[in-house]
């Protein structure tokens, strides 16, 4: 599999970057080493690889200014990150940035590079597109049939599962940017979360049709599970609407598809969770609620929004229930999620 492959190498670390291209050559790649991100950009523009490896923390250019360069100049150009525990931040931020793996320092087996790097080119060299995220990649939700544990998952999901701060950190700087607009409607949310459980998670979409499709995850609800299960829910979500449009017929398909891959995993567990399309067209917002409970005021008319089935325990026979928003603006507000305070504003500029 990795017969020929050409991978480059950023990292500071001349130990760890020698052991890396040590290997990696041993598996018959052809390997070039860069020591700090400016020197990677000089590679690159030299010949672009197969595949590029990495550092967070490097001089001279930081990691995360090296790899958002590469996103916006090389989008098609696979990337796996390196970083320390501590760093979590930082590589959710590189997430963001299109990076589709991680590995976390220290790395005590080899075998960990390699099997990341392979599900890496066979998601590239299998037509996956360049812009799916990491989460699809991870959980293979573009293949037909249940999601497999294979032994890349099994080690990132321990690795979360043994360090949760971490997995907080994670999870927290995956969240999109509090404040967002596209054409005359806007949406913003506040939240004040506990730091010491795992948090609510909310992930959105504006579409070219005046549409805007969320929704929000209490990853505590799952327990030890919360991680994973909310990370799989972000990848059928990026992957149904990377493959269709979004509507209320279509949404209740990928939570029925959530709830088969909740039943039928592992590492996954019954999760409360809220799905919502905005239809700018129409001036309504569908929302349908799986286990997690809002309030939602449009108006001055507030309407509470409840179901006890969790996703993952028949929360795909709920209806979605329709908020009329002529009035130009609602608010959801979360109920019973503890010392959590959560709400998502979404308003019309313009009348």
């Amino acid at each position: 599999m990795l017969e020929g492959k050409e991978v480059l190498i950023v990292e500071d670390d001349p130990v760890f970057s020698r052991i890396i291209g040590s290997f990696l050559r041993k598996e018959g790649c052809v390997v070039r080493e860069a020591e700090n991100g400016l020197d990677g950009l000089k590679a690159l523009r030299e010949g672009i690889p197969d595949l590029l490896l990495s550092d967070l923390s490097m001089p001279v250019m930081t990691g995360l200014e090296f790899v958002e360069e590469v996103s916006m100049e090389y989008p098609m150009l696979p990337v796996i990150v390196i970083s320390g525990t501590g760093g979590m931040s930082d590589v959710a931020q590189a997430l963001r940035f299109g990076v589709k793996d991680f590995l976390i320092k220290p790395i005590e087996d080899i075998m960990v590079v390699k099997s990341a790097i392979i599900s890496v080119l066979e998601d590239a060299d299998g037509g996956v597109s360049s812009d799916a995220d990491f989460s699809q990649q991870w959980f293979k939700v573009s293949q037909n049939g249940d999601q497999p544990l294979t032994e890349e998952l099994k080690w990132h999901l321990e690795d979360l599962l043994d360090n949760p701060g971490s997995a907080r950190d994670l999870l927290m700087g995956l969240m999109p940017e509090q404040d967002s607009q596209q054409g005359d409607w806007r949406l913003s949310y506040h939240s004040l979360q506990s730091a010491d459980t795992n948090p609510v998670v909310l992930d959105y979409t504006w579409m070219m049709d005046g549409q805007m499709a969320f929704y929000m995850v209490d990853s505590a609800s799952a327990g030890e599970n919360g991680t994973a299960t909310t990370l799989m829910i972000r990848a059928f979500f990026n992957e149904y609407l990377r493959s269709q449009d979004a509507d209320e017929r279509g949404f209740v398909h990928l939570v029925h598809q959530i709830e088969h891959a909740i039943k039928r995993s592992t590492y996954a567990s019954p999760i409360r969770a809220m799905f919502g399309i905005l239809n700018a067209a129409d001036n309504q917002l569908d929302v349908l609620s799986a286990g997690l409970n809002a309030v939602v005021d449009g108006s001055g008319k507030a309407l509470i929004v409840k179901n006890e089935n969790l996703l993952g325990i028949d929360a795909s026979n709920t209806r979605f229930q329709t908020i009329d928003l002529s009035g130009g603006s609602v608010r959801v507000s979360l109920s019973e999620i503890g010392l959590t305070s959560f709400s998502l504003d979404i308003q019309r500029l313009s009348a």
